[in-house]
C-alpha cells in the first residue's frame, strides 16, 4: 500500500544526494540535477520518499525501492520503469550499468619504480550508474536503508543474493564534474 493514501504502489523510491557534495545542485538543462533525477522518477511513476521515512515503514510497504542516484540525473523514466518491472518478474537486485570506454591497467610497484602492468579487457567491465532497485523480498530482509554509495550498496546486497547488471542508456551516465555535466548536457540536448 502507498505510504499517504489506500492505493496500491508499483514502487517506492530516493533519489539519493547525501555525500555528494554540491553537485546533486549544479544546473543541467537549466534544472537542478537532483530536480532532473526527481523528476524521472515521478514520471515513471515511482513515489518519491525521502530518508526521514521510517525504514520500518518502507520494508512493511512491500514495495520495490528504487535507490537513483541525483548524479545520473538525466537516466531516462522508461530505463527506471523497466529496471522495476525487472527486479519484480526476476526477483533479484536491479542496477544500470554503462560499458566502459577507458583504457584500463594495473600499476605495479617494484623497487620503488611504478610499472603499467596489465590491461584490462573493456568488454568484461562496466561502470555503475543508476538505477539500484531492490524487490520486495531483498528489501523485506534488510533491516536498514541501503548505503548511499552505490557502489558499497551493490557489494552489500551482493551478499544477500544476485545483483542483475542491466545496461543503461547512455543518458544515465553519472556526472562527478563540470566537463562530466556539460558531455551530458550535450548527449541529452533535446
Amino acid at each position: 500500500m502507498s505510504f499517504y493514501d489506500d492505493e496500491p504502489t508499483t514502487a517506492v523510491g530516493v533519489v539519493v544526494e547525501r555525500g555528494r557534495g554540491s553537485m546533486p545542485f549544479a544546473l543541467i538543462h537549466g534544472e537542478p540535477l537532483v530536480g532532473c533525477a526527481a523528476w524521472a522518477m515521478g514520471e515513471a511513476g515511482i513515489q518519491l520518499l525521502d530518508l526521514v521515512t521510517p525504514w520500518e515503514d518502507v520494508r512493511d510497504a512491500g514495495a520495490p525501492l528504487v535507490w537513483h542516484d541525483s548524479l545520473c540525473p538525466m537516466t531516462p523514466p522508461d530505463f527506471l520503469s523497466a529496471c522495476v518491472r525487472r527486479a519484480l518478474a526476476e526477483d533479484v537486485v536491479v542496477a544500470g550499468v554503462l560499458p566502459v570506454t577507458d583504457t584500463v591497467k594495473d600499476l605495479e610497484e617494484r623497487d620503488g619504480v611504478t610499472l603499467v602492468a596489465q590491461t584490462h579487457d573493456r568488454e568484461r567491465l562496466r561502470r555503475l550508474a543508476s538505477p539500484l532497485v531492490l524487490p520486495p523480498s531483498v528489501v523485506a530482509r534488510l533491516h536498514d536503508w541501503p548505503d548511499d554509495d552505490l557502489v558499497r550498496a551493490v557489494s552489500d546486497l551482493r551478499a544477500l543474493g544476485q545483483v542483475l547488471f542491466v545496461e543503461a542508456p547512455a543518458g544515465a551516465a553519472r556526472v562527478s564534474a563540470a566537463t562530466d555535466l556539460a558531455r551530458l548536457e550535450a548527449l541529452t540536448r533535446r
